[in-house]
C-alpha cells in the first residue's frame, strides 16, 4: 500500500474551506490547532504553496485578544493562561473560557509553529516580543513546574509547551531552566517513563513532552535510555501500531508520541518500523484522503498530521523531515535558529 499524497492534500484543503457545517462549528475551539496540524501536513508533503499564506497570517492575527488586565502580570488575574496578550482559538472566542485549559496554553505553541511554517520573516517580526516571554515565563511556579490556568493546574504538558515556546523565541533565559528540569525529572517513574505530575502513571504523550523538554534544554542525560526505550518499544502491538499505555488499542497518533521519543533517545531501531509504516498506511481513506486512528475509522486532521509525521520519521520517500523535539519541519527549525 502506498501513501495517497494528493488525496491527503485535497482532504486538508477541503477541511480548511469548510466553515459552516455542524462538525466545523462544534470544533471551533480547536481551529488554531487544526490549522497547525493541517499546515504542517502540507509542508511535509511539499504542498504548503497550496494555501493562501497571507490570508492565514491575517486570520491568525485576528485571534489576538488584548487583555483588560494589563496591569496584573500574575496568575491572579481573571485571564486564563495568557497574562498580557491573549491568543484565542478563533477570532470571536472569549479569552476567559477556562474549560479549554490545556488547549488554551497549547495555543501559544501552536501559534508559534503555525506562523513558523507559514513565514519565518513574519515570525521574527511579530512574535519575538516581550509580551510572549512575560506571559509564558510568568507561568512558572516556585518548584519549576508550569501552571496552565488561573487555578494553577500543573502538568508536564505545560512544561513542554513553555520550554518549546521560549526556545523558539530565543528566550529560554527568561525561565529557571534548572528548576524546570528538576521538576520534569521528579515526574520520572520506576519503569523509565514520565507522568503528568510526580507519581502519575507513565503515558506515551507525557513521555514525549518530558523527553522533548529535556532534549530542548540539553538534559537528556537524566533519562535511563535503555529502560525508557524498552517501555516505549513495548507499545507496539501485533498490528504494527503503537499504543499509549499497556493493554490499550493502537492509535496512529502514537506514531508521533512514541516514535519521536524513541528517536530523541536513539532507540528507534527497537521497534519494527516496516510494520508501523504499514499500519499507518492502512489507516488511510484511499478514496477521499485523510488518516484515522485505526483502520476503517473516520478520518480527521489530527490523525492525518500525526500519521504523515510518523511516516516522515520512518523516512517514507518524498516526505520532508520533521524535528522530533519541536514538531516542526527540520528546515523551519534550521531557519529559526540559524537564520538561513
Amino acid at each position: 500500500m502506498k501513501l495517497e499524497e494528493e488525496k491527503h492534500v485535497q482532504y486538508i484543503l477541503s477541511v480548511e474551506k469548510r466553515s459552516n457545517d455542524l462538525e466545523s462549528l462544534v470544533m471551533d475551539h480547536l481551529k488554531l490547532s487544526g490549522a497547525y496540524w493541517g499546515l504542517t501536513t502540507l509542508h511535509l508533503l511539499g504542498r504548503l504553496s497550496s494555501v493562501d499564506q497571507d490570508r492565514i497570517i491575517d486570520w491568525v492575527l485576528k485571534c489576538q485578544h488584548e487583555s483588560e488586565h494589563r496591569e496584573k502580570l500574575h496568575l491572579e488575574s481573571s485571564i486564563h493562561v495568557d497574562l498580557l496578550v491573549m491568543w484565542g482559538m478563533i477570532p470571536i472566542y472569549c479569552t476567559h473560557l477556562a474549560r479549554y485549559k490545556f488547549w488554551r496554553f497549547l495555543t501559544r505553541w501552536m501559534f508559534l509553529t503555525l506562523t513558523s511554517c507559514v513565514a519565518v520573516s513574519f515570525y521574527r517580526k511579530v512574535l519575538a516580543q516581550v509580551f510572549f516571554k512575560s506571559d509564558v515565563a510568568g507561568l512558572q511556579n516556585e518548584d519549576g513546574s508550569f501552571s496552565g490556568d488561573m487555578w494553577g493546574e500543573i502538568d508536564t504538558r505545560f512544561s513542554y509547551c513553555a520550554i518549546c515556546c521560549l526556545a523558539l523565541l530565543h528566550r529560554l533565559d527568561e525561565m529557571n531552566i534548572e528548576k524546570a528540569v528538576s521538576y520534569i525529572v521528579s515526574c520520572k517513574n520506576l519503569d523509565g517513563g514520565f507522568g503528568c505530575t510526580p507519581g502519575a502513571e507513565s503515558h506515551a504523550g507525557q513521555i514525549f513532552c518530558c523527553v522533548g523538554a529535556l532534549a530542548i534544554t540539553g538534559c537528556l542525560s537524566y533519562i535511563d535510555k535503555d529502560l525508557l526505550g524498552w517501555w516505549l518499544c513495548e507499545r507496539q502491538v501485533k498490528s504494527g501500531g503503537l499504543n499509549g499505555r499497556p493493554e490499550k488499542l493502537p492509535d496512529v497518533c502514537y506514531s508521533w508520541w512514541v516514535l519521536s521519543s524513541l528517536i530523541m533517545i536513539d532507540r528507534v531501531d527497537w521497534i519494527d518500523k516496516n510494520k508501523l509504516s504499514q499500519f499507518i498506511l492502512e489507516c488511510q481513506d484511499t478514496e477521499n484522503g485523510g488518516i484515522s486512528d485505526r483502520p476503517d475509522d473516520a478520518v480527521d486532521v489530527y490523525h492525518t498530521y500525526f500519521g504523515i509525521a510518523g511516516l516522515s520519521h520512518l523516512e517514507y520517500p518524498g516526505l520532508k523531515a520533521i524535528d522530533p523535539a519541536y514538531a516542526l519541519p527540520v528546515e523551519v527549525v534550521d531557519r529559526i535558529f540559524t537564520g538561513k
